[in-house]
């Protein structure tokens, strides 16, 4: 099994922590001139281990004001958005010097934040707080390279639910605030991608539709055979179009293979055969790939014929279909 993995996960959490890294605090004199400026200080890190810091610690010693006020963030846990989910079978294509690569929609899923702040003085914790919420209404946008080879960049909502606020006193009121924590919570709201896969030479430029009246379900169908393929179908078995039986974009089951004539009789059609992916037998693994179709006459309306110009092109490319339509009477 191929291992999927984007760095998704990382890349939202340094995008969530770098909209806190330059926070300013200023301190002013008893005249309201100013005293002191420096930026608060972010760690990726629990809340419990300040909390515990400072509880070892109620004198604050110079060791702890080092590091009074300062903040911490934590990924609190993530779940299935279905309001924001996309078509599942949908591709997108990057078309590059080396190739063309290929990945379905990605999966909609909000991650939960906690940003914490800790403070000696509520001057210190306001200062900080009126500046965090001043660019949250109550959210805030941010740009996510999430694909690089894909060239797959998108805006996320990060957005403030609530604030919590935890006052600590030493002894009676009178005496100050041992510790102030106030904790942001936030929900970004990301996407999950899955695998990359190289499509270089395998983009579908040829395809046959077949065009029926309402049929039974055994109804026949002939599919001639380019004879380059190998082995022999076995009645009864199913051939089909795709990874797997179990995950075919195609599949019906085998009625007779005419190996002199190169045609393959096939009935309970599910799916669409495309010429361009090998028709797979489930029991004996034969394959060819198949160059027309044709339905039994008695419920044939039409068939529909389309081939990419040039046959070289991409996904980036100016092409045009040649569509040809053969109607039976």
């Amino acid at each position: 099994m191929n291992i999927i993995y984007n760095n998704i996960i990382r890349k939202i959490v340094l995008s969530f922590g770098n909209l806190f890294t330059q926070i300013p605090l200023v301190r002013y004199d008893t005249n309201g001139n100013e005293k002191e400026r420096f930026i608060v200080s972010l760690i990726y890190a629990p809340k419990e281990q300040y909390v515990h810091r400072l509880n070892d610690d109620p004198e604050l010693d110079s060791k702890v004001q080092v590091v009074i006020p300062t903040m911490s963030y934590e990924m609190m846990g993530m779940n299935y958005d279905a309001t924001r989910k996309q078509i599942t079978n949908v591709k997108n294509y990057s078309q590059s010097a080396s190739g063309t690569l290929s990945q379905y929609n990605p999966v909609p899923y909000n991650f939960d934040f906690d940003l914490n702040l800790y403070a000696r003085t509520f001057d210190d914790a306001h200062q900080i707080v009126e500046h965090i919420l001043s660019y949250f209404t109550p959210d805030y946008t941010i740009k996510i390279n999430y694909i690089p080879s894909m060239g797959i960049v998108k805006e996320v909502p990060v957005i403030l639910n609530s604030v919590d606020r935890d006052v600590d006193y030493e002894g009676d009121r009178e005496t100050g605030p041992r510790r102030i924590i106030f904790t942001f919570h936030f929900t970004v709201k990301g996407f999950i991608f899955g695998k990359i896969t190289d499509v270089t030479n395998k983009l579908i430029t040829h395809t046959i539709t077949n065009v029926y009246e309402e049929s039974s379900p055994d109804a026949l169908y002939a599919f001639t055979l380019n004879p380059s393929g190998y082995g022999a179908y076995k009645v009864g078995e199913f051939a089909y179009q795709g990874t797997s039986l179990r995950d075919s974009t195609a599949n019906a089951k085998v009625v007779r293979h005419d190996t002199t004539n190169d045609i393959l009789y096939l009935t309970n059609l599910t799916g669409d055969f495309i010429s361009t992916s090998p028709l797979i037998g489930s029991l004996t693994n034969a394959n060819y790939h198949f160059t027309s179709s044709s339905p039994n006459a008695n419920n044939a309306i039409a068939t529909i014929d389309v081939t990419v110009t040039p046959a070289g092109a991409n996904v980036n490319s100016n092409w045009s279909a040649n569509t040809v339509i053969t109607e039976y009477t």
